[in-house]
């Protein structure tokens, strides 16, 4: 198989494109970057893109499987505006494309809780993005809901006090829906995901995640 991928550079997606070039399922990795991020390797291709004008890069956006790990927070966007654009509408973008290419199956990095409707922007935002994908209709579409991401080294400190706190109330049983899981077990399950999922739209929750990242690591 042959993967496309946005958010390459993110801490979730540096892990799933070293997963994907590991699996012997996948034959070309493609990532689209704003600048180099990996050293060289046989399967992988980083193409250079200007993601203000991602429409111009259409004829990269090729394969067998659409990825998307893009996304930020609103303090790295700087306004609520500039992160929709960014989670929201590049995203869509990307996924408008891959269907355009008649890629069949597409993988979308969301979060617990989304929600079009919701009074929380950030659910509204992730909700109102799963919504437009659905209505892409592909052959297979993969929703990954984890409830928060543990990244290796993390310098956000709202980010480690939630982690943290989350950890807490996990431990004594409450919250498990919400669990925060590292980075490299919500890679692993998009790429099993890809394998394993039959349905049409399948949504994975936070306790599918890690039966699918464990079912990985067995294989």
């Amino acid at each position: 198989m042959r993967a496309v991928l946005i958010g390459g550079s993110g801490a979730t997606g540096r892990v799933l494109v070293q997963e994907l070039l590991k699996s012997a399922e996948f034959t070309e990795v493609i990532v689209l970057l704003r600048r180099t991020v990996f050293d060289e390797q046989p399967k992988l291709r980083q193409v250079i893109v200007d993601f203000d004008r991602l429409q111009e890069f259409e004829q990269d956006i090729q394969g067998d499987v659409a990825i998307s790990c893009l996304g930020t927070t609103r303090k790295d966007a700087g306004s609520k505006e500039a992160q929709w654009k960014i989670d929201h509408d590049l995203n869509l973008q990307f996924a408008a494309l891959a269907k355009k290419n008649e890629i069949p199956s597409f993988v979308l990095l969301s979060a617990v809780n989304a929600d079009a409707e919701s009074k929380i922007f950030y659910n509204r935002m992730k909700g109102s993005l799963e919504q437009h994908v659905k209505a892409l209709d592909f052959a297979q579409l993969v929703i990954v809901q984890p409830g928060g991401l543990i990244r290796p080294n993390t310098d956000r400190l709202g980010e480690k006090i939630g982690i943290n706190a989350l950890r807490t109330f996990n431990r004594i049983g409450l919250f498990k829906a919400y669990e925060a899981l590292p980075v490299a077990t919500v890679a692993l399950a998009m790429v099993q995901a890809v394998q394993s999922c039959k349905e049409r739209i399948n949504v994975i929750s936070v306790k599918e995640i890690k039966q699918l990242a464990e079912i990985s690591e067995q294989s």
